[in-house]
């Protein structure tokens, strides 16, 4: 017996140092011969052993019907069999992992002198052991399995081409993405192809800008904008899930793991206390916590994924236009996502966004309750908060946040989230104010004479431009565009024998070198500056953390004051999350979304044409989709059909071949393939019927 080599085994608590162990076993699974077993292979799931085992069998002249078994018996060889265990060599005092068995019988062999397969492995074979119905409980599921055979990329060109055009068809709802959300029975079954897809070639952005657009200008009440389960909120929903994964592990983690740990009690219902609680103190306890979480949201502005930014940013925009009377709208348009369908829900089942691994139990779990309610009520900026609690008990507690600092506070956090460094000329927002306060500059040398010496001025930050001026409210002596910040970077202390410095790189390596008051100052405007302009085409790899002075660099000693930078940038935060996505993947998902809804195509494509011929009263079967403009509806329907049409041809013409051609064992399907051996089955019906 060769054992040659296995894939894709299983990584077991990070670990995966594999091995196999070879048997003979008898007809009743007695084994024959003691167990060989190959070397460990180190740190990988897919080892190659190529180990050749030798079994010998003979009849002993001391023949024992209780122990041995008469080889000269035919039927006794066939019944015999070659175990094959695979087992991951642990450290653990509990010993090898089992990774899976086969089992080969020898009557497979007989019938050629030499077999090779590939083989899935197995659960472990209790043998003839039989447990009696009382010995377990019982386990009730509902499992949902779905299989995609993936084309390469050429395949799905013409409808992944439709699909990415969304964002610049004109409506919107006279795309091939938001045709797929009308038809879906649920938004959630569209949103997570469509926003994976969107992501993986970069026009998320665009796209939920688009269909936001539209949702926002067919509600009619400011304070219901985006409350629906609609196609947009759940692909910002599904954006924030992806795209913020790394962001809520930043900000709440640390904070969400000691309230799980240190169990503080936090009930604040009187009804509801334990014996021995006191009620000042439980609340003491959960108005420290959510102050502490409140301000690690509110501070985490300059972690916020730039992706997650540009999407606010969109929102902000198209609320301010829709409802211009409304000085809160462009507030609670964000809010609505950031805080009631993020934070919120992060805070309330930890679990859900890998913040914890497990359920929290019943007491943290209430206290997450409370702190979720008041953050959600804080991220509102509604009139009468207190008024939206149901229970008295809440609304006393919430007393403790009616300052405005709170209210400031999240403000403040909105602002520079749904701020965008990309200049928007069609904007009707004013520039954004993100910070502003005294710091000393030195003189940036545009005069050709002029002393470089240092000067307290006016410091100020919009989301467009960064200034300064004498004092606060005079006209600026200077103006950066942000789209002219390059990289801003620390300056060593070397430079100017000063603390506290930092340095802001401009085009034809101009430098603006800035002293802060403290530590503190100088890390929230690096931070916030580095937000501001990190999504700028020119920025900067490499800088000077030194000054250039008497004629050379001090850091790297070149002399020439051109010579590009010596240091990598530090780059401040990632601009965006890298995410394993196969688009091809994602592509194939929604071909068989579209497939599987293509009655509701035909009906919507004869609702084009009843809407385009008549113009009463729909019918009550069309009044479910949304079409704005039939003939343009009609023209992407057309192509989403042919497109799916051809994919279904070619997923028809792949599963003939794959009848035809594929053999059971290779490694495309191994031995023990329940779903190949399925197929097999079922082209035979199939052949037998149409015969």
């Amino acid at each position: 017996s060769r054992v040659l080599e296995c894939q894709g085994l299983p990584i077991v608590n990070g670990q995966c140092d594999p091995y196999a162990t070879v048997t003979l076993a008898g007809p009743s699974r007695q084994v024959l011969h003691k167990a060989k077993k190959t070397k460990v292979k180190k740190k990988t799931n897919n080892p190659h052993f190529d180990e050749v085992f030798y079994f010998e069998v003979t009849r002993p002249s001391s023949y024992n019907k209780k122990s041995h078994f008469d080889i000269e018996d035919v039927d006794e060889v066939d019944k015999m069999e070659i175990r094959v265990d695979l087992w991951n060599a642990s450290n653990l005092k509990f010993g090898d992992e089992f990774l899976g068995e086969l089992r080969l019988p020898l009557k497979f062999l007989r019938q050629s002198s030499s077999y090779e397969a590939w083989y899935f492995l197995q659960p472990r074979d209790n043998g003839n052991k039989s447990l009696k119905p009382d010995d377990l409980g019982s386990l009730r599921l509902n499992v949902v399995y779905t299989e995609d055979h993936v084309f390469s990329s050429d395949y799905y060109s013409p409808l992944r081409d439709v699909l990415l055009k969304s964002a610049d068809v004109e409506p919107v709802s006279a795309s091939a993405a938001h045709i797929l959300g009308e038809v879906c029975r649920e938004k959630q079954e569209a949103a997570i192809p469509l926003v994976r897809l969107f992501l993986h070639y970069g026009r998320i952005v665009p796209f939920i800008s688009a269909i936001a657009n539209a949702e926002v200008k067919r509600t009619q009440d400011p304070n219901t904008i985006f409350r629906g389960n609609s196609l947009t909120s759940k692909c910002i929903d599904e954006t924030m899930k992806l795209a913020g994964m790394h962001y809520l592990q930043v900000t709440l983690k640390p904070i969400i793991d000691e309230i799980c740990q240190v169990h503080k009690p936090c009930e604040i219902d009187p009804v509801k206390l334990k014996d021995g609680e006191n009620l000042e103190n439980n609340r003491e306890n959960l108005r420290q916590y959510v102050d502490r979480i409140f301000t690690v949201i509110t501070k985490s502005g300059v972690s916020c994924p730039t992706v997650m930014c540009d999407i606010f940013f969109s929102l902000r925009e198209s609320a301010a236009k829709r409802f211009q009377g409304d000085l809160d709208v462009r507030y609670t348009a964000v809010s609505s996502f950031i805080f009631l369908r993020f934070f919120a829900p992060a805070i309330l089942s930890p679990n859900l966004f890998q913040l914890t691994p497990h359920h929290p139990d019943p007491q943290t779990s209430r206290t997450l309750t409370l702190i979720s309610k008041t953050i959600q009520t804080l991220g509102s900026l509604s009139k009468s908060k207190s008024a939206n609690f149901k229970e008295s008990y809440m609304a006393t507690f919430y007393d403790y946040f009616n300052e405005q600092k709170y209210a400031d506070a999240v403000k403040n956090f909105l602002d520079l989230i749904s701020s965008s460094g990309r200049r928007d000329h069609k904007s009707i927002e004013q520039p954004i104010l993100l910070k502003e306060g005294f710091m000393i500059k030195r003189a940036q040398g545009r005069k050709r004479f002029g002393m470089k010496n240092f000067k307290k001025r006016w410091f100020r930050l919009t989301n467009h431009e960064f200034t300064y001026q004498k004092s606060k409210g005079d006209h600026p002596l200077c103006s950066i565009p942000i789209e002219n910040i390059l990289a801003v970077e620390r300056l060593e202390e070397e430079s100017f024998k000063m603390k506290n410095m930092f340095q802001v790189i401009q085009p034809e390596r101009r430098v603006l070198y800035i002293q802060a008051n403290n530590c503190v100052e100088a890390k929230d405007w690096i931070d916030i500056l580095t937000k501001v302009s990190q999504c700028n085409k020119k920025r900067l790899t490499v800088y000077h953390p030194s000054a250039y002075l008497n004629g050379h660099w001090l850091c790297c000693k070149a002399t020439a004051d051109n010579t590009p930078g010596c240091t990598p940038c530090t780059g401040g935060l990632p601009a965006n999350i890298q995410l394993d996505i196969d688009g091809d993947r994602e592509t194939e998902r929604i071909y068989s979304l579209f497939n599987l809804y293509m009655p509701k195509l035909e009906k919507m494509q004869e609702a084009c044409g009843s809407k385009s011929v008549y113009d009463g009263p729909e019918e009550e079967e069309y009044s479910t989709f949304i079409i704005d403009d039939p003939k343009e509806t009609y023209k992407t329907l057309k192509l989403i059909i042919e497109g799916v049409g051809t994919l279904e041809q070619e997923h028809a013409q792949y599963k003939r071949d794959k009848f035809k051609k594929t053999k059971y064992g290779s490694q495309e399907h191994p031995i023990g393939d329940k779903s190949f051996q399925t197929y097999i089955r079922q082209q035979s019906e199939i052949s037998a019927h149409s015969i």
